[in-house]
């Protein structure tokens, strides 16, 4: 019976989470707000400080479930794409589309955790694709979390510098990248065709 009633529950605790992180993304974004503070978001959601620290320890806090929110719903899009190269590319297009308000987040007070933790939201984005495409199997656990460390920061720094000619040759670097991750480079492909 009480765990009837927190079931029923559930779905308020993740829409109030989803409204609170919905004002922080707003501040940042919309309203361009450099110093995020709980007292802006609350104003924003028009919630008390306790109702955000009920489901929040804080502000780092929030940013941590926003990416993880975020990261499952990636990957779950992403395995709906039809293949591994496939899902690579909505990868890509959705950070390319994503790229200006990682830019502003990060230029926040908040930006180096926001940095770190979506760091770590692209590296289990990775290790997920791994695990389901049985990629690496021949490596250890030790070596498998290098070179996933190693494509995420890749990944991370392609996109820090990314211009709108790359985005004009998405396509081509898109496989170039599906390549290097499947341990094959454009040569053999050439060959391959």
């Amino acid at each position: 019976m009480i765990q009837h009633r927190i079931k029923e529950r559930e779905p308020q605790y993740m829409d109030m989470k989803e409204i609170i992180a919905e004002a922080a993304r707003k501040l940042i974004l919309e309203k361009k707000v450099k110093k995020l503070t709980v007292k802006d978001i609350v104003e924003e959601c028009q919630i008390t400080r306790q109702a955000f620290y009920y489901h929040f320890e804080g502000i780092p806090d929030l940013i941590q479930w926003s990416i993880k929110q975020g990261t499952r719903r990636l990957l779950e899009a992403c395995k709906e794409q039809g293949g591994a190269e496939a899902a690579l590319k909505y990868l890509f297009v959705f950070a390319i589309n994503a790229i200006p308000e990682v830019r502003k987040g990060i230029e926040s007070n908040y930006g180096k955790e926001l940095e770190q933790t979506l760091m770590q939201g692209t590296y289990q984005l990775f290790e997920s694709i791994v695990e389901e495409e049985n990629l690496y199997q021949n490596y250890s656990r030790q070596e498998l979390k290098l070179i996933l460390r190693y494509h995420s920061h890749a990944i991370f720094g392609i996109f820090q510098d990314w211009t709108p000619e790359d985005t004009k040759n998405l396509d081509m670097i898109v496989h170039e990248v599906y390549l290097i991750m499947m341990g094959k480079n454009a040569t053999e492909d050439v060959f391959l065709c």
